[in-house]
Formats: structure tokens, C-alpha cells, sequence
């Protein structure tokens, strides 16, 4: 079971070839375009809630940070459906990756960060230097600022990384904990499968969340610079 904890986060191949982007482009296949003047339930549903999502997220926007909206409602879909699909038995969850992670935090801080420094170039620099600081503790506060502002991104990525990946360790080992219960004690292997039904249950919820959380702070750092 050890030699296997980490199996699943390796990535797929076939023939040699990485087959990644297939997977990552897998998801579109659960979102179709609607082509009927009336919808079935699953698209209208869907619609319904990237609308009740989008409305939330862009109520703080000014005109100029809703021209986001698309690119936000379709990376929630994007994460969510991800993190979702990962969950299947058998499977490969992108988001897993740091590589990933970071290749979707870094462009987005940057197209947010670049945004304020050219429409909001003084509040921008502004935020490197809180008002009424003393002179001694300028220096300090610059660095330690930029450094914050830098690690952004980081931040973005590693929380998703982290998440997602504990939660299928620890899936991975409580369910091989009530396989080898199975033959020792079947009460203890029952209430283990227990225990695991609702850590799957609790995960579907952290695949969703973590997918709102790493849009609304992309969301937010566009807010600062809007």
C-alpha cells in the first residue's frame, strides 16, 4: 500500500506521451453550449448557478473589474469540475499538480497586478507603504510588503495543491485500512468504511470550495487593482 500512496498523483501516459491535456480539457465535455430555445434541466441548472455565482463575485467590481467575469466564471467551472472528476476511482486529478496550480495563480495575479499599476498606478504604490509609517521602518516595510505581494500567487497555488491532495491521501489510506480490517475484524472494517463514505461525502464539499476560494482571492486581488 506504501509503494502505491502515490500513485495516483503521477501523470498519466500512453504510448510515452503525456495524455494531461486531455484530461484538462475532459471537463468542457460536462458544460455543453446550449443549442435549443428551451434548455433542459441540467443546462438551465447550470446557467442558474454560474449566474448566482458570477452576480456574488461581481457586486464589489467596478466597470472595469467585471470585464473579469468570464474569465472567472470559467475558472470556478474549470476547478470545480477538475477537483470533482479527481474524486472517480481510478483517476487523475490535475489540480493535484503545483506545476498546474501555479501555471493558472501566476498569470491571473499578474494580469491583476499589471491592471493596477497602469489604471491605479498611486494607490498601487500606495500599498507598498501604509500611511503614517515611520521613517526607520520604511525600508523594512517596502520589503516586507513587496515580499507579500510576491508570494501571492504562491499562496494561491499551494492551498489548492495541499487540499486536494490530503484529502485523497487520506481517502487513499483509511480505504486501505478497511480493506485490511476486513479479515482481522469486520466491525472495525465496517465502521472504517464508515468513516471513509463520509470523508468522500466531506470531499465533494472541499472540491467545491476550494474551487470558490481560489476564484474569489483572484477575485479580490483583482478588486485591490480595479
Amino acid at each position: 500500500m506504501n509503494e502505491n500512496l502515490f500513485s495516483s498523483f503521477i501523470t498519466p501516459t500512453m504510448m510515452g506521451l503525456p495524455i494531461v491535456i486531455l484530461i484538462i480539457m475532459f471537463p468542457t465535455l460536462l458544460f455543453p453550449i446550449p443549442t435549443r430555445l428551451i434548455n433542459n434541466r441540467l443546462v438551465s441548472a447550470q446557467q442558474w448557478l454560474a449566474q448566482l455565482i458570477l452576480k456574488q463575485m461581481m457586486m464589489m467590481h467596478s466597470p472595469k473589474g467585471r470585464t473579469w467575469a468570464l474569465m472567472l466564471i470559467s475558472l470556478i467551472m474549470f476547478i470545480g469540475s477538475t477537483n470533482l472528476l479527481g474524486l472517480l476511482p481510478h483517476s487523475f486529478t490535475p489540480t493535484t499538480q503545483l506545476s498546474m496550480n501555479l501555471g493558472m495563480a501566476i498569470p491571473l495575479w499578474a494580469g491583476a497586478v499589471i491592471t493596477g499599476f497602469r489604471y491605479k498606478t498611486k494607490a498601487s504604490l500606495a500599498h507598498f507603504l501604509p500611511q503614517g509609517t515611520p521613517v526607520p521602518l520604511i525600508p523594512m516595510l517596502v520589503i516586507i510588503e513587496t515580499i507579500s505581494l510576491f508570494i501571492q500567487p504562491m499562496a494561491l497555488a499551494v492551498r489548492l495543491t495541499a487540499n486536494i491532495t490530503a484529502g485523497h491521501l487520506l481517502m487513499h489510506l483509511i480505504g486501505g485500512a478497511a480493506l485490511a480490517l476486513i479479515s482481522i475484524s469486520p466491525t472495525t472494517a465496517l465502521i472504517t468504511f464508515i468513516i471513509l463514505i463520509l470523508l468522500t461525502i466531506l470531499e465533494f464539499a472541499v472540491a467545491l470550495i476550494q474551487a470558490y476560494v481560489f476564484t474569489l482571492l483572484v477575485s479580490l486581488y483583482l478588486h485591490d487593482n480595479t
